[in-house]
């Protein structure tokens, strides 16, 4: 066998391991310790972890030769159990991986350990927790040690063989939590027997159970003095067990979860269970028993004629044969025995001077062919490590599934190979048969396993399987017309299945021959119900009309995904197949347009309509136009004819004094257009909707000459709706008049009476006098003697308040001069040392810095100046300096033209401030003073520190912008030419 192939490899690890103890007696391992066992009685411990090894002599006191029997160490490593026998008799011995010498168990003085059982779950390198040990004379004792007591916890007896006293070659322990504690697995054997333990709670209780019941056993026929029983252990749990017994290797898995009872009541936890005969191992001779083995997870290791033959577990044929680089004094002995380290995942064989590590290198790797030998699929499937491996399966599946005829389950197989077989090969496959099923089965299993970048070859493969589901259809429905209508039949299955196919495949698929296929197949329900999933609305919904389905038809529509357009294009077939259910559908929309809903709303208002028929375009209009506030024209106009031809006129007079816009500033209220409604009105006759049209229009003339010819009653409320035209109200007024006297019928006097009280109703705004010319010429004036006395008192009281008002006029008039002429005597007092607000001079003093200011006339020696009623005093060159400086730009700019023009104007007469004002003065005023005038209401009209100016003034920062140059003048810079360091005394 190539060497690169082969699974297991064996390497000499250590040549004289003992050290000159003497001979290698026994050997166990664990997490890379090994631990030796020699015939001097001595153990060496050897860490090929930390690479360092210890020698522990337990001969120390004992008479005679001793010799180690067996050793054994816990998975860990951390801890040793050690059995010695001589003429001295027996002693076991423990020994933890920190101390320096080994402490003697003496309350197992005189037996012999054959075996120990570790707790793999729970063991810890401070403790041993409970540990099993199995005795020469088919005792079970438990024991426990902790590494800080230096000394057993405890050490109890368990069990004891009394059917078939043997002793216990074998231990094996496993442990499970439960809801209501630990349970305990435990497989023990004997040279010919293998027993199982299991319960829960402590061991003495699981054990205690068994005094009064029988133990539940395997015996095999034969003996074997070596039997050995191993658990091959994965991820710190026991999978599988093999004992080597007298008539073969008894193996089996491992289930801790199972409970399946036996009729005695213990729990079985092993399943699968076999034989490996020994006549197996060697062909044509004389079977021989190993002399011992060892189990990994797929392979016994088995010990025979000092080679190790390795056998695979499944197939039970030996795959490799292992050969051992001996000494020349080792060969006579040949190898001992064998050992595994669960932790390390390795096994050593050993002779009484070397140990050799035999590795593993993917044992795995080749197991999906033996389960695929012997048939197991779903272990094969398991154990594939890539798809060339797993296709291979799947051929092998599929061409069982194929030749036994079950067509449909191999189509399952076929589709997942990727590689070993063409997709052209396998469908022809089918074809050839004649299997159109199992070819559609195989297509719909393809395309699960295929990737989205297979696109291509997706959609030619779902356009194939749609061919395929459309002839099964036919075929189903030529065979039975009756198909369709039960729910039950393979052709409503077949048809719902390919509904499903056809909403999983719709983004794949291509729309186009899709669609061709499903019609040229005649499915007219799966080509719709395709369209709805690729969003063809338009198909959808053509297709209801069609059938008559308004209502399905308004769903399809209602959906978000469908455009609107959709819905204007359709609306007029289906208000005219179902009017209530459409409008119901459009007024559950805010999104819709009724302009765009014209054309489907004229068809349906065209058509007769019953009497107490509701009109379903009026109710939409009305809801678009209340509800909505819709502001279109068009939907008012419509709405506004559909009322017109109705024979009741109130739902249009309602309409019509209706302001939609009222909640709009500055907005129209309303939006019909007026000359279309008043000629649609004026055509249908509906007079007292013409009469609001005019009035509406300002039309008032002609709205109350047709309202005279309805009802006087309207025209007089017409007439009287007119409020900021006095003579037009009065032209109305006379319009409805006339028409009154013109149309009385009756006495001469009774018609004048209802004349004159018609004059009342108006109001006073017509007069007697107003109303004559309507009567005729020999009408009698007694009739109108009251009339013409009550119009005579009016005027004459009108006469009587227009002279009081004339009177009242008077006397203002003379209020007036007589307040001008106290104006030019009012004064104000300035004291003599009264200063000036800005220079802070005083303002009776004249000095010779002062220039007279321009456009100004000297009050003799002294400039002039402001007083004002607050008592603050203002020269007038300083008060039109600071109120300059301190107002904006452009009143400065007033100010100082203003100036300009006063001393161009300087030759004018200049007023004089000690002479009064006359009337003459008040009506003859020369530009100059016009021009003082406007200077004084610019600088003087109110006191620049108690007005609004100064008020201004707060806003304003302490240091203006312009400002900024002469602050930083200010600034004290510091000179470090000129810094001197003075030093103070302290």
């Amino acid at each position: 066998m190539d060497q690169a192939r082969q699974v297991f490899s064996v390497d000499l690890l250590e040549r004289f391991a003992a050290k000159g103890r003497g001979l290698i007696t026994c050997m166990a391992a664990g997490n890379d310790v090994i631990v030796l066992g020699t015939s001097k009685g001595w153990v060496i411990r050897h860490d090929f972890g930390v690479g360092d090894s210890h020698e522990f002599d337990l001969t120390v006191g004992r008479p005679g030769e001793q010799s180690i029997h067996r050793v054994f160490v816990d998975p860990g490593g951390s801890h040793c159990i050690a059995s010695v026998t001589g003429s001295g008799g027996s002693d076991t011995f423990y020994v933890h991986a920190k101390w320096s010498k080994p402490r003697i168990l003496s309350k197992l003085k005189g037996l012999v350990v054959n075996a120990v059982a570790w707790n793999r779950q729970q063991i810890t390198e401070a403790s041993t927790k409970e540990v099993i040990l199995g005795m020469d004379n088919g005792q079970l004792h438990e024991i426990a040690v902790d590494e800080k007591d230096k000394r057993e916890k405890y050490i109890k007896s368990l069990f004891e063989l009394s059917e078939l006293p043997e002793a216990f070659t074998g231990l094996q322990m496993e442990t499970a939590s439960v809801s209501t504690g630990t349970r305990y697995y435990l497989m023990a054997v004997t040279p010919t027997r293998l027993y199982s333990f299991t319960g829960i709670g402590s061991l003495e209780a699981v054990f205690a159970k068994y005094v009064d019941r029988a133990v539940h056993f395997m015996e095999l026929p034969g003996e074997i003095p070596n039997s050995e029983l191993h658990f091959f252990i994965k991820q710190r749990r026991a999978v599988h067990f093999a004992w080597l017994s007298g008539a073969g290797i008894y193996h089996g898995g491992l289930n801790f979860g199972a409970t399946h009872s036996f009729p005695d009541g213990d729990e079985n936890f092993v399943e699968n269970k076999a034989l490996l005969d020994y006549s197996r191992l060697c062909e044509g001779s004389e079977a021989l028993k190993p002399s011992s083995f060892a189990v990994s997870e797929f392979h016994f290791l088995l010990l025979i004629a000092n080679k190790v033959k390795v056998v695979n577990r499944i197939s039970e044929q030996i795959i490799e044969e292992l050969q051992f680089d001996q000494t020349s004094e080792s060969l006579s002995r040949g190898i001992i025995g064998l050992c595994s380290d669960a932790t390390a995942g390795l096994f050593y064989a050993y002779d009484q001077n070397s140990i050799f590590q035999v590795s593993v290198n993917d044992e795995g790797r080749d197991m999906w062919k033996v389960y695929l030998d012997i048939k197991d699929y779903a272990a094969a499937l398991a154990n594939c490590r890539d798809q060339l491996q797993r296709d291979q399966v799947y051929l092998v599946q599929a061409e069982a599934a194929f030749a036994s005829r079950e067509f449909l389950r191999a189509a399952s197989f076929f589709a997942k190979i990727n590689y070993v077989l063409s997709f052209e090969e396998i469908t022809l496959k089918f074809i050839g048969v004649g299997e159109q099923d199992a070819l559609r089965t195989f297509l719909l299993r393809k395309l699960d396993n295929l990737t989205k970048d297979d696109k291509c070859q997706i959609t030619m493969i779902s356009t194939w399987a749609t061919e395929l589901y459309l002839d099964k259809i036919n075929r189903l429905l030529l065979e039975d017309d009756t198909a369709l209508e039960n729910h039950n039949s393979e052709c409503y299955t077949i048809i719902k299945e390919f509904r499903a196919f056809l909403s999983d495949c719709k983004d794949v698929l291509d729309e186009a021959t899709t669609m061709k296929l499903l019609e040229s197949y005649g499915r007219v329900e799966e080509l719709v119900y395709f369209a709805s999933l690729k969003e063809q609305y338009e198909i959808v919904v053509h297709h209801y009309i069609q059938q008559g389905e308004a209502k399905k038809a308004l769903e399809v529509l209602q959906k978000p995904a469908v455009p609107i357009d959709l819905l204007y294009k359709f609306a007029p077939d289906l208000i005219m197949l179902d009017a209530y259910e459409t409008v119901e559908s459009w007024m559950t929309r805010k999104d819709l347009n009724p302009r765009k809903l014209i054309p489907a709303m004229m068809r349906y208002s065209n058509e007769p309509h019953a009497k107490n028929e509701t009109h379903e375009v009026i109710k939409y209009l009305e809801f678009c136009v209340h509800r909505l506030h819709n502001e279109d024209p068009g939907a008012h106009n419509l709405l506004l004819s559909l009322y017109a031809k109705q024979e009741d006129d109130s739902a249009l007079l309602r309409f019509l004094q209706c302001k939609f816009g009222k909640g709009r500033e500055n907005g129209p209220e309303f939006f019909y257009d007026p000359k279309y409604a008043l000629r649609l009105c004026l055509k249908e006759k509906r007079m007292r909707a013409c009469v609001h049209i005019y009035s509406m229009m300002s039309m008032h003339e002609e709205a109350v000459a047709l309202a005279l010819q309805v009802d006087p009653e309207l025209a007089m409320a017409e007439a009287d709706k007119v409020e900021d035209d006095e003579d037009l109200r009065k032209k109305l007024w006379l319009m409805v008049a006339k028409h009154v006297v013109e149309q009385e019928k009756g006495a001469k006097r009774e018609n004048i009476r209802r004349a004159i009280a018609f004059l009342k109703e108006t109001d006073g705004l017509l007069k007697i006098e107003d109303i004559l010319p309507f009567f005729p010429d020999f009408a009698l004036i007694d009739d109108f003697k009251e009339a013409i006395c009550s119009s005579l008192e009016d005027y004459n009281k009108q006469i009587e308040q227009l002279k009081e008002e004339m009177n009242d006029a008077t006397h203002g008039a003379d209020n007036i001069r007589n307040d001008i002429s106290a104006l030019a005597q009012r004064y104000a007092v300035i004291e003599r040392d009264e200063e000036c607000g800005v220079c802070r001079r005083k303002i009776l003093t004249v000095s010779g810095e002062y220039r007279m200011t321009r456009g100004y006339t000297s009050t003799g020696p002294m400039a002039p100046f402001y007083v004002f009623p607050c008592g603050h005093a203002f020269h007038a060159e300083c008060l039109i300096a600071h109120v300059t400086r301190c107002t904006n730009e452009a009143q400065a700019e007033y100010i100082l033209d203003l100036q300009k023009q006063l001393t161009l104007l300087g030759s004018e007469t200049r007023r004089d401030q000690t002479n009064g004002i006359n009337e003459e003065s008040i009506t003859s005023v020369t530009p100059a003073e016009k021009l003082r005038s406007q200077l004084d209401d610019a600088i003087a009209s109110e006191c620049p520190f108690c007005g609004d100016l100064m008020i201004r003034e707060i806003s304003l920062p302490f240091i203006l912008p312009e400002e900024a140059q002469q602050v930083t003048s200010w600034e004290i810079k510091p000179s470090l030419a000129n810094q001197r360091s003075l030093s103070l005394p302290v």
